[in-house]
């Protein structure tokens, strides 16, 4: 079972289960209105999207978008990415757009107001602090949108493998901008994983993305646990935890706001995906 923690709970608590298990579940970490906001603003971005700009699918069990141009460019960006089984074989839509959304990413909380503000908000910043995370930079946001039906599964990965640092230093905080359980596919973590090896690496390599095998140990069938999530609960990932989340066959859609940082005193990688230009660099809170 995963602690539950409050968000004026004791640091020393909180520092010692993360290097227990490699996660946190903090309930009520954002209010609500912040939650509705967020979503409100998720749909205006989809409202105002050209299906002509681009109609990548992002899918974790078929990643075709890692040779996507309009993936591939969209570090420093915001775009709307679709789900596997909203497109037909022409790229057309099949689905209501705001149901045939994967996500949107991948610059959120440095291009849109209302994601700054929620990315920067203190709390995120004290539990940052926390957790011995000395300069942190936030490289990475996306809304993980589930929708009804639809929603893929996101198969066990760990994010050390996507942004890659020396040493590994990056930190998910995963937000539930609406309730998550079983039902509409939640996140799903191996407790303690952290403590095992970096399996993969993600990186560009003579113009084009791949994933490289760093170690084949398949994940434990059994060592994963749901992680059930009210509106407003703050979830901590870290790098090195094995973590993913079933696809959501249910009538309700799960939205989550996901931001990732990174130990600006850790090397950044010149090989990964997320890219930025010299004046427009990394920030932090």
């Amino acid at each position: 079972m995963i602690p539950r923690f409050a968000v004026d709970s004791d640091p020393a608590e909180l520092a010692a289960a993360y290097g227990r298990d490699g996660v946190l579940v903090v309930e009520d970490a954002i209010p609500s209105a912040d939650c509705d906001a967020l979503i409100e603003r998720a749909h205006a971005i989809v409202d105002a999207w050209d299906p002509a700009e681009g109609r990548s699918v992002f899918s974790t069990t078929a990643p075709r978008h890692a040779s996507d141009a309009y993936f591939r460019e969209s570090g420093d960006k915001i775009r709307v990415f679709l789900e596997d089984g909203a497109v037909d074989a022409e790229g057309a839509l099949t689905v209501d757009r705001h149901r045939a959304v994967n996500k949107l990413g991948h610059a959120m909380h440095d291009l849109d107001p209302d994601f700054d503000r929620v990315s920067r908000r203190p709390v995120l910043a004290r539990i940052a602090a926390t957790l011995g995370i000395g300069a942190p930079k936030l490289v990475q946001s996306m809304v993980i949108w589930k929708p009804p039906a639809i929603g893929g599964a996101v198969v066990p990965h760990q994010d050390a493998a996507f942004l890659v640092t020396d040493p590994p230093s990056v930190t998910g905080f995963w937000l539930a901008l609406e309730d998550a359980d079983e039902g509409n596919g939640c996140l799903i973590a191996q407790p303690g994983g952290h403590k095992g090896p970096l399996r993969q690496r993600f990186l560009d390599r003579d113009g084009g993305l791949s994933l490289e095998t760093l170690d084949a140990t398949p994940y434990p069938a059994d060592g994963f646990v749901p992680l059930p999530a009210r509106k407003g609960t703050l979830v901590v990932l870290h790098g090195l935890l094995p973590h993913g989340s079933a696809a959501n066959t249910s009538p309700r859609s799960r939205m989550a706001y996901t931001l990732h940082m990174v130990d600006g005193a850790a090397a950044w990688h010149p090989g990964n995906w997320i890219r930025r230009r010299p004046d427009d660099p990394f920030r932090g809170f």
